[in-house]
């Protein structure tokens, strides 16, 4: 199974930094830096990331821009790339970044890797916001944001553990930016422009046989109060099978179908233990579906909720599961891919890949749904 890795490079990101002009945001200071003798470096940076990925290469599509913005290292270094978007000039614009962050996202990578400062950090949040992990690779004058690996070669560890399946959990984190002209004066003035999803350090739950109950209860509770917070209103919830759903089900106070399938609107059972015709009746694109692992191999589809038709699935669409689990019960699994075995392969095929799972409190992992041959 391939992870989907989306690579934007800024190769203006600091170049204002070794010839003292604290700061390379907009084509102007860029060609000041580079007519004051500055090297660029965002190119090697990425480098360094990359190569912690080298063993890996034939786990990874790889998503760039052409030339500077990422094809050039990407094919240097081997990697399977596809170029998805080409500038228009040769000194790359904001605008650049932004439009191809949206691309990636369109295509549903699993990840988009950067290199730049916190100006490319902004666009990258213009673009696509929380919508999808990003990580930065740091190679700008000004690293405020908590967007950003502590090292190229830190980055390119974490997404390392991504491609490897390990449970890196993804939280949020702050894009922040300072006032260039103020900075160059003596003032430092931050300013914070919105928050993305970005892979975090690793947070495991212990798994122990005795005395475990307790502690996954806690977990339980944590994960089914989240999930209950994220609830929109005026909008459909179908609440599949298993003990985890079970969870959410109770932390509204509504009575569950521990073996079925219920439904759910602004926090108030309006239908339970569907059948499959039933649940296609109710559901449209805006409905979303809460769903946890099914049997010991770690199956979301095809074990236990066959009310979950291909049909319903299609018409709600990956990006409307929600998929929760403790991460003992995702580290049982000994780094095996999520099973989806609906029934109709097309279906199980677009489903594989990395999916967002709810771990706890405003805590998620990317694990990967693997495509049955």
């Amino acid at each position: 199974m391939q992870f989907k890795l989306g690579l934007i490079i800024n190769p203006l990101a600091g170049l204002g930094g070794s010839v003292a002009l604290k700061g390379s945001d907009g084509a102007e200071t860029a060609q000041q830096a580079l007519a004051l003798g500055a090297e660029p470096r965002a190119n090697q940076r990425a480098k360094t990331a990359l190569t912690q990925l080298l063993p890996h290469q034939q786990n990874i599509e790889l998503f760039t821009v052409n030339g500077e913005m990422g094809e050039r290292t990407a094919k240097e270094l081997g990697f399977n790339t596809q170029v998805i978007y080409q500038t228009q000039s040769t000194v790359t614009r904001p605008e650049d970044t932004e439009t191809a962050a949206q691309m990636m996202q369109q295509l549903g990578v699993d990840l988009i890797l950067f290199a730049g400062g916190d100006g490319t950090a902004r666009n990258i949040c213009h673009a696509v916001g929380d919508s999808c992990p990003v990580l930065g690779i740091p190679a700008g004058c000004k690293i405020h944001s908590g967007v950003y690996a502590i090292t190229p070669k830190a980055a390119g560890r974490v997404v390392e553990l991504l491609v490897t399946g390990e449970l890196v959990s993804i939280g949020e984190a702050d894009v922040m930016d300072i006032d260039e002209a103020a900075f160059r004066e003596g003032t430092v003035r931050a300013k914070r422009f919105g928050e993305m999803q970005v892979p975090t350090e690793l947070r495991y739950v212990q798994a122990v046989k005795n005395g475990g109950k307790e502690s996954d209860e806690l977990v339980l509770a944590d994960i089914a109060a989240y999930v209950v917070a994220e609830m929109e209103e005026d909008e459909t919830y179908i609440m599949g099978s298993g003990s985890t759903v079970a969870a959410v089900m109770e932390e509204m106070g509504l009575d569950n179908t521990l073996l079925g399938v219920d439904v759910v609107r602004d926090q108030a059972l309006i239908a339970q233990d569907q059948t499959a015709q039933q649940l296609l009746s109710l559901a449209d694109d805006k409905t979303k579906l809460v769903i946890t692992l099914i049997g010991g191999q770690g199956h979301i589809f095809g074990r236990g909720n066959q009310q979950l038709s291909p049909n319903l699935i299609k018409k709600i669409g990956k990006d409307n599961i929600i998929l929760i689990a403790t991460k003992s019960k995702l580290k049982a699994l000994n780094g095996r891919p999520l099973i989806a075995d609906t029934g109709d392969e097309q279906l199980d095929e677009s489903l594989a890949g990395f999916i967002k799972v709810i771990t706890g409190f405003n805590d998620h992992v990317m694990y990967a749904i693997g495509h049955q041959e």
